[in-house]
């Protein structure tokens, strides 16, 4: 016998440990070289693991362990020879014969677990965004993974035959339907449903929401964090986007979002201010010439944040179309590493969910962050008068220890007025 062991590679120099998500191959399954055979989820993305040699498939790992670089995942036997039709379970049967041959094999009989656990019904993270993009409700796939677990290739199946969604008026039918049936019981001198349960549910947190948890914590406990108000009125953006979008779209096939206007304007101030763009090492602090501003993105695993490099260099439709690219990587779990490394500023908005006002963390070990919010017709005083404006809360958040209460004020009085008269912004002024 010839045993290949499979051990978690080093992934970057930041990982100290993963976690095994879900198995794509079944213990004992023939596996071909380079095939994956399990995802692992990292602080920042989701890799797949592809095997080193052919052969027989044995687990060492479960699902859901924390695993350390270099530690044991998986064994291949690989003087198991290769079964007819190459990657298939050995098997010398007729039968089995017909199902290699078979342009579309069925969904095989998941084994019904002895006992229901966490993972019964539940969906992997992978196939959880697949099942996401099409709109299938998880609960109507049958899951064929450990302990009835949805798998990658369970979802993909359900996506590729359309799956089962819930009736748009499902929600609005419950009610009554409960209430038919309570009315049922009692004339039949039974007792009623329950009207609402006291059921819990207890999952381990995902390695990606671990670890922004332990760096949220680091943040506020180990920075001089303070954050400053301003308020901007949306007026003249409003005006460029509707008088320019047509064009602008004609041209670059992207919208001119409040994003890249944003990040522009905050990149003009930061080139002016270098200190809101410095980081603290040790005793030292680091000045960036450069202006990489990391976009908060929200995906069904956590919040993001891929930078965006040389903002101040880029043209509005040049920061739009790589806004847009990284937010289609990080919703689809395609994120790279390096995607995900550096930024010396960040920007979040909150306003895309309704948020009024709020103080943004810190998002190490970078020194300041912006915080945008949703944009609220009210009363304001102009030339003595009120008129009624499209207004926008900002907040800054920053370290103390870089950035002075001046230079914070400062910088975000100099963002607000780029906002606020844009053609500034376009004329760097």
């Amino acid at each position: 016998m010839s045993i290949v062991e499979m051990k978690v590679p080093t992934i970057g120099e930041s990982i100290a440990e993963v976690t095994l998500s879900q198995w794509l191959k079944a213990d004992g399954d023939y596996i071909n070289l380079d095939e994956p055979i399990c995802e692992f989820e990292s602080d920042k993305a989701t890799l797949e693991f592809p095997a080193e040699a052919s052969g027989k498939l044995i687990h060492v790992a479960a699902e859901g362990d924390d695993l350390e670089i270099g530690a044991l995942v998986a064994k291949i036997d690989t003087s198991v020879a290769a079964p007819s039709g190459g990657s298939a379970p050995a098997t010398s049967s007729p039968e089995a014969e017909s199902k290699e041959s078979a342009p579309a094999p069925a969904a095989p009989a998941p084994e019904k677990p002895a006992t229901k656990t966490y993972a019964t019904g539940h969906p992997s993270p992978a196939a959880a965004k697949i099942l996401a993009e099409a709109g299938i409700d998880p609960s109507s796939v049958v899951g064929t993974g450990k302990d009835g677990r949805i798998t990658k290739e369970d979802a993909t199946r359900a996506a590729a035959s359309g799956g089962k969604r819930l009736p748009a008026d499902k929600s609005s039918k419950a009610a009554p339907a409960a209430s038919a049936a309570a009315a049922t019981a009692a004339g039949l001198g039974l007792d009623a449903p329950a009207a609402f349960s006291r059921n819990d549910r207890r999952e381990k947190m995902s390695r990606m929401r671990r670890t922004i948890a332990t760096r949220l914590v680091d943040a506020k406990n180990n920075s001089a964090m303070l954050t400053t108000f301003n308020e901007a009125d949306m007026s003249a953006i409003f005006a460029l986007r509707k008088k320019y979008q047509e064009k602008f779209v004609e041209k670059y096939g992207v919208k001119l979002g409040f994003m890249s206007i944003f990040s522009k304007a905050c990149a003009q101030a930061l080139m002016e201010m270098p200190a809101v763009n410095a980081t603290l090492d040790g005793d030292h602090l680091i000045y960036h010439d450069y202006v990489d501003i990391s976009i908060a993105i929200s995906t069904d695993t956590g919040l993001v944040v891929p930078p965006v490099h040389n903002v101040e260099s880029l043209g509005f439709a040049d920061i739009e179309l790589k806004i847009k690219e990284l937010a289609g990587k990080a919703r689809s779990g395609k994120l790279t590493l390096a995607e995900m490394s550096g930024g010396t500023f960040s920007i979040t908005n909150g306003g895309i969910f309704g948020s009024m006002l709020s103080t943004p963390i810190l998002n190490k070990p970078q020194s300041a962050i912006l915080g945008m919010h949703n944009i609220i017709n009210r009363p304001i005083a102009v030339d003595g008068e009120v008129v009624i404006k499209p207004m926008m809360y900002l907040a800054l958040s920053y370290d103390h220890r870089v950035i002075d209460g001046k230079n914070s004020v400062t910088f975000l009085v100099k963002v607000k007025e780029l906002l606020e008269d844009p053609v500034k912004l376009m004329m760097s002024i």
